[in-house]
């Protein structure tokens, strides 16, 4: 038995191959137990910042990626044990089988480890917005979608330089050198972008509006859904997502009709010319009475037009800041009981009744 474990195969003996075997079949079956253990003793030590946040939620972002990242760095630390088999060496390229080997190893390791932070952030962002949601103001909500993105574009970013670093072996300072030369010719490319960046962080500090509020920038009225990095994204009044660059949100007039203290209804009603006095008096009196509805606040009538071809009185009301299917019920009932008011005091519209007459010379 032990000749036959001594027993050379490729350039290393069955020994080797069953010990790093066997040490990456287990790592591979117990991964998922060893990441339940760290995630549950991180969770521990950090108690107090996530009172009240269930530990499932972190399992369900963590366990997943940090068991892979566990499993793949113990089967790599176990290849690295063997040798390379004498037929595997020999280059590609004046790059040789191994060195190649050892720069994919390295760059798989870096790249799960970032992604295993990328979920951290994800779980830190949604503990933050929980929290975030006991309090009225929602700009909490804006800054930690914002930041989530920004950390999450940063750690990507340090994740490639790190591979470049320790995988590949480039000189960093040599290369954010050069990079810096290049990053102010891109940065005159890319001016729109910057200055849509510049103008989502005036967004998240001046607080024109927040995620949630009615606003009307351009022709487009509809609630804001969410603030990014470079737009703004609008649910419209047909339904209809549009994306709207942030410096024109900043550089637009832009209503915020979230802010409003009330809601205005115009009403012209243009009576027939065959109406007396004493009828359009009764009509003003009847319309200011129509108007003290619980629901108008305030409200103006008056007799403002004498034309040509009918007698104009103009209203105009105010209603809280209700939600426009409220407003229009609210509209309907005042155009319904004047309507009425008027079939009682037999007043008709301008135009209602037309003569034409047809006259013929013998």
């Amino acid at each position: 038995m032990k000749e036959l474990l001594d027993r050379v195969v490729l350039d290393n003996t069955l020994r080797d191959y069953l010990l790093v075997f066997g040490i990456i079949l287990a790592a591979w079956t117990v991964k998922k137990y060893i990441s339940l253990f760290f995630t549950k003793l991180m969770y521990k030590s950090a108690s107090q910042f996530l009172r009240g946040v269930d530990q499932s939620s972190l399992n369900q972002l963590v366990v997943k990626p940090l068991a892979r990242f566990l499993a793949i760095l113990i089967t790599l630390a176990a290849l690295y044990k063997l040798k390379l088999p004498s037929v595997l060496q020999f280059q590609i390229y004046k790059y040789s089988v191994s060195a190649i080997l050892h720069v994919v190893g390295k760059a798989v390791v870096i790249g799960m480890f970032i992604v295993v932070l990328l979920r951290f952030i994800d779980f830190l962002a949604g503990v933050l917005e929980q929290k975030a949601n006991l309090t009225p103001d929602q700009a909490d909500n804006q800054l930690i979608v914002f930041f989530k993105d920004f950390f999450k574009i940063l750690l990507i970013i340090i994740g490639v330089m790190l591979i470049l670093r320790y995988a590949i072996g480039m000189n960093i300072t040599g290369l954010v050198a050069g990079l810096s030369i290049v990053g102010a010719a891109v940065a005159l490319a890319l001016r729109e972008s910057l200055e849509n960046l510049i103008a989502s962080f005036i967004i998240f500090f001046d607080k024109p509006f927040v995620t949630g509020d009615l606003v009307k920038v351009h022709h487009i009225t509809g609630q804001v859904e969410r603030i990014g990095l470079r737009s703004t994204r609008i649910r419209t009044d047909q339904k209809t997502y549009v994306t709207v660059p942030n410096k024109q949100m900043v550089d637009s007039i832009l209503d915020n009709l979230s802010l409003r203290t009330q809601r205005r209804g115009d009403l012209r009603i243009e009576v027939s010319l065959q109406t007396s006095s004493s009828k359009l008096e009764k009509l003003i009196h009847g319309i200011e009475s129509i108007m003290k509805k619980p629901a108008v606040q305030q409200a103006h009538i008056h007799f403002a037009e004498i034309a040509g071809n009918a007698f104009v009185i103009q209203s105009d009301y105010y209603t809280a800041p209700v939600s426009l299917q409220e407003f229009n019920h609210i509209r309907q009932s005042i155009h319904l009981d004047i309507l009425k008011l008027m079939e009682e005091l037999h007043i008709e519209i301008a135009g209602a009744n037309t003569d034409v007459r047809i006259s013929r010379e013998d």
